[in-house]
């Protein structure tokens, strides 16, 4: 971490990232075989492209051995299920992740894609089974998005009892695991959304706030309460308006927020390193196993 010059501190997500990759590399060398993490990629999605690139990357990295299953857009649902099923059964497979968003034609068929991945090897920590775990207190895989978050507020707090966190999403795939990581923590829960009324008030409350909206500097900087951690899940590319490549951003107004913040998250940097690092870890849990 890091002190910004008015005295907010910046969680440095890729360097915590890196060190949990370093204790993830000497785990795979303990386990004494090589965990295998299939990745099941339907469609061009550029944003994917990269996320996967990335994934296969850190899992060299640390001795994982990644594959990744094309499949291009206009892939039927049975076809993609197929797959999964084959996934399933390879012993030599411990992770399987499907690559979201899906291509609009099988959006609509997420969640029975997701929920046809063994829960076992469910990396992602996003089906039925695992979900159920979560909520129940039980060990299971837990998602890598809201286990990374989590981890970056404990870098600044570890003991979160009693305190108030605001969460700006309430999907599947982040606000409602997160919520459930926060509680088990002994902490007050708000969840609420892009259309919630009186977000900039309900912000405001937050000793923790985090957002995951996707929506650019959705977030203003007086929406902060004084002395709050703030985690900023949302990415998504903008036009420069200097001109150029496009710059990615957050869904909160950084430069203003980390002046009244006491710790926040930068994007790029921030979670979004330790999302890969957390899916690594899950692999080799789930190898473990």
């Amino acid at each position: 971490m890091s002190q910004n010059e008015n005295q907010a501190t910046i969680i440095d997500g890729k360097s915590i990232a890196a060190a949990m990759r370093q204790e993830i590399k000497q785990d795979v060398i303990k386990l004494g075989f090589q965990p295998g993490l299939a990745m099941v990629f339907v469609g061009d999605d550029s944003g994917s492209e990269v996320y996967v690139r990335n994934k296969v990357r850190a899992s060299e990295e640390v001795g994982i051995k990644s594959t990744v299953h094309r499949l291009p857009e206009g892939t039927p649902y049975y076809a993609v299920s197929g797959i999964i099923r084959e996934l399933n059964d390879d012993p030599d497979v411990h992770g399987i992740l499907l690559q979201l968003p899906l291509p609009a034609d099988i959006q609509d068929k997420t969640n029975e894609l997701v929920n046809k991945i063994d829960p076992g090897k469910d990396v992602d920590g996003l089906t039925v089974m695992n979900m159920g775990r979560l909520v129940a207190g039980m060990e299971g895989i837990v998602p890598c998005t809201p286990a990374s978050a989590l981890h970056l507020i404990h870098s600044v707090e570890k003991k979160l009892r009693g305190m108030h966190a605001v969460i700006i999403s309430h999907s599947l795939l982040f606000g409602k695991p997160m919520a459930q990581l926060l509680l088990a923590e002994d902490v007050t829960v708000t969840t609420a959304h892009a259309e919630t009324r009186d977000l900039p008030d309900i912000a405001r409350q937050a000793d923790i706030l985090i957002s995951a909206t996707g929506q650019p500097h959705m977030v203003k900087g007086d929406w902060v309460k004084p002395g709050a951690i703030v985690i900023d899940v949302g990415i998504v590319r903008v036009p420069n308006p200097e001109g150029g490549k496009d710059k990615i951003v957050g869904d909160i107004e950084f430069d203003e927020a980390a002046k009244i913040a006491r710790a926040i998250t930068p994007v790029p940097g921030g979670v979004g390193p330790m999302t890969i690092a957390y899916l690594l870890k899950n692999t080799l849990k789930a190898a473990q196993l």
